[in-house]
This record gives structure tokens, C-alpha cells and sequence, in this order.
């Protein structure tokens, strides 16, 4: 089945409340994940960083983005009830560490085993190294990334899998682990990679779906898509496309302040998402091509049977004349009308009759 991870993100507003509710609404729209955002914002970015223009448009306020960040934290005691909530659900928790702190808050206090590698750290390779030493399942996001920019990410992962915890990283060392067998069997076990257009929401003409076969093709990993268009139309056709995994954000109210509510799902979309992609799974099946269950009783219905076109006496000889063919299809296959053309018939047949030859 296609994992389903609900992006809170930072949708709670740093509300604990709001953090709950988004939690229900998850749970109740069948997702299998629930995912926020752990950061201290002094430890993500500079006094002086700059919003990008998504979230100055959705929030209506230009501001640092040092500013903003700090009303979107939630404590580490607010994590510690909201695990406890989804595992009273039965909804996995997880979150995206931003900085080191906040990563080893998640493993190391919060127990959590898979951690996700947002798009903007892709390239941040001691954050990477130190995700990939803690040997938890990585989900690793590629907005914004070349195919050179993934596979050096990928080669420090693999570095960090396969080496001591004392290891001096290097390039090269990241090189060499990514082309040995063994890291690419830790990549394989371990990775799943997902396609992302980073925009919010992110334009039609450049979702580029396909790069998410590319992706998986040339890492050889399970892939799956990250979204953030509008609606619920491409991550069901990323599904269709074989997804393996598929992440949507969701808040309780489009019209919420903030910068991600605008390009997010509202709880009855996300409902109708992962409704459809169980649907989409199902319909998926096999790919044996076969006559199904409730097609073998449709066959004597809906196919062909050679017929008497008009009245045949015995020994006349079968023609294109006195030979048609109709429904039922459970006489001799329309294949057989050449061999009997030009033989006698060996019995006699009124119109209608199927041949019995």
C-alpha cells in the first residue's frame, strides 16, 4: 500500500490546540502519517534571512523569516503529548528535524525511527550525515535538486550508514560509499526518495511527474512524490504512476494565517485524497492480463457464436450466404468460420441455429 503522510507541517500556528485537532483530521481521513516541523528558529536561520515571496504572499506581511518561524514553534513538551496522542490513535508520528538539535531531540528523546529530509537541507551534508548515524529509515525529498545535487546527498547518506560514528567525512569517502555494494544495499533498505516541486502551490506546467520514474530509475530507490499543487489530482496520478509513498499538506482552514494554509488541503479534501488513492491501488491489480472473476460470466453474453444465417438443409454446402455470426458465445468462435466454408454441412439447421459442426 502507498504510505500517506499528512503534512501539518507548521499549520498549527504554534497552538497546541490547533497541533490536536490537525492530528484528529488526519487520523480520521485514514492517513497512515502525521507529520510537523521541529525547529528552534534561531537555529535555522540568520537574523537577517528574507521570506520567500510564497510566504509573503500567503501571509500578507513581509517580516524576517526569523520572525515568523518563532510563532511557529511548538515545545518539545508539546511533542512529547502529541506522540503520546498518535499512538493512542494508532496514527504515526513523525517530524522534520531542521537543525541538529532538533534532530537529536526526535531520535534520541522522542524515540522516533524514520525520519524526513526536507528539500531545502538536501544539499546541508553535515545534517544529512548526522540523520543518516542515527540509522533511522530516511525519507528524502529532491525540490529544487539536480541529479548530481541528489546522488552527492545520497553518497553522504551512504557514508553515514556504512561508516564508524568516528569516521572523517570527505568527498571522496561520500564517493566511495555511494558506488559499494554495501551502501547501495543500506540506500536500498533504508531510502525512499520523493519528487517535489518546490512552489507553494506549485504551477500545473511544472510538476514534471515523470521525474518521479527518473528518480527512482537512476537511484534504483523507492520513490514516491511530495505535493504541494493544488487539489488532489496529482498525488492520485503519482499513485497510478507507482508511488510508493505520497505526502500532502492539510490544515483545519485555508483562510488560517499563516504560509502554508493557502496550499494545503482542507480536512474533507484530504478525506476524498486517500480515499481515492486506496481506490486507485485497488483498481491497480496485477499485471496479468486475464479474464477477471466477474468477466468469465460476461464471455457467453457478450461474445460470438457462428450462425445459420438462414435455413441449412444437411449436405448443403456452407457459405457465406447461409452463415452469420451473433450473439450467444456459446457456439463455435467466429475463428472457425474459414474452415467451414465450402464443406457440407452435416446436419440440418433453421435460421437462427448455432452451428454445431
Amino acid at each position: 500500500m502507498t504510505l500517506i503522510i499528512a503534512e501539518a507541517g507548521v499549520n498549527h500556528n504554534g497552538q497546541e490546540e490547533l497541533a490536536f485537532a490537525l492530528v484528529d483530521a488526519a487520523h480520521k481521513a485514514g492517513s497512515d502519517i502525521v507529520k510537523f516541523q521541529t525547529f528552534k528558529a534561531k537555529n535555522l536561520v540568520t537574523e537577517k534571512a528574507k521570506q520567500a515571496e510564497y510566504q509573503v504572499t500567503n501571509t500578507q506581511k513581509r517580516e524576517s523569516q526569523l520572525s515568523m518561524l518563532s510563532r511557529l514553534e511548538l515545545s518539545y513538551e508539546v511533542h512529547h503529548k502529541l506522540v503520546k496522542y498518535c499512538n493512542s490513535l494508532g496514527i504515526e508520528f513523525l517530524s522534520t528535524a531542521f537543525d541538529f538539535e532538533s534532530l537529536d531531540f526526535l531520535v534520541n528523546d522522542l524515540g522516533l525511527t524514520r525520519l524526513k529530509i526536507p528539500s531545502g537541507e538536501l544539499t546541508n551534508a553535515p545534517l544529512l550525515l548526522a540523520h543518516a548515524r542515527t540509522g533511522c529509515d530516511l525519507i528524502v525529498s529532491t525540490g529544487m535538486a539536480t541529479l548530481s545535487e541528489i546522488e552527492a546527498a545520497l553518497g553522504v547518506i551512504a557514508f553515514g550508514y556504512t561508516n564508524e560514528q568516528n569516521s572523517q567525512p570527505s568527498i571522496f569517502g561520500f564517493q566511495e560509499a555511494y558506488s559499494s555494494g554495501i551502501g547501495q544495499k543500506a540506500l536500498k533498505e533504508k531510502v525512499t526518495i520523493l519528487h517535489c516541486t518546490t512552489e507553494y502551490p506549485a504551477p500545473m506546467e511544472e510538476i514534471n511527474l515523470k521525474a518521479m520514474d527518473t528518480l527512482g530509475r537512476t537511484f534504483d530507490l523507492a520513490a514516491g512524490y511530495s505535493d504541494h499543487s493544488e487539489g488532489i489530482v496529482i498525488p492520485i496520478a503519482a499513485v497510478a504512476r507507482g508511488a510508493v509513498l505520497i505526502e500532502k499538506h492539510f490544515t483545519l482552514d485555508k483562510k488560517m494565517e499563516g504560509p502554508d494554509h493557502k496550499a494545503s488541503l482542507e480536512p474533507k479534501e484530504l478525506e476524498a485524497m486517500v480515499k481515492a488513492i486506496r481506490q486507485i491501488e485497488v483498481a491497480l491489480g496485477s499485471n496479468v492480463k486475464s479474464p477477471t472473476l466477474s468477466e468469465v460470466k460476461n464471455k457467453a453474453v457478450s461474445r460470438k457464436s457462428l450462425v445459420a444465417a438462414i435455413d441449412i438443409n444437411n449436405g448443403e454446402e456452407l457459405t457465406e450466404s447461409n452463415l452469420t455470426i451473433k450473439r450467444p458465445g456459446t457456439g463455435l468462435s467466429p475463428y472457425r468460420y474459414w474452415d467451414l466454408v465450402g464443406h457440407k454441412a452435416t446436419k440440418s439447421y433453421n435460421a437462427g441455429d448455432l452451428i454445431v459442426e
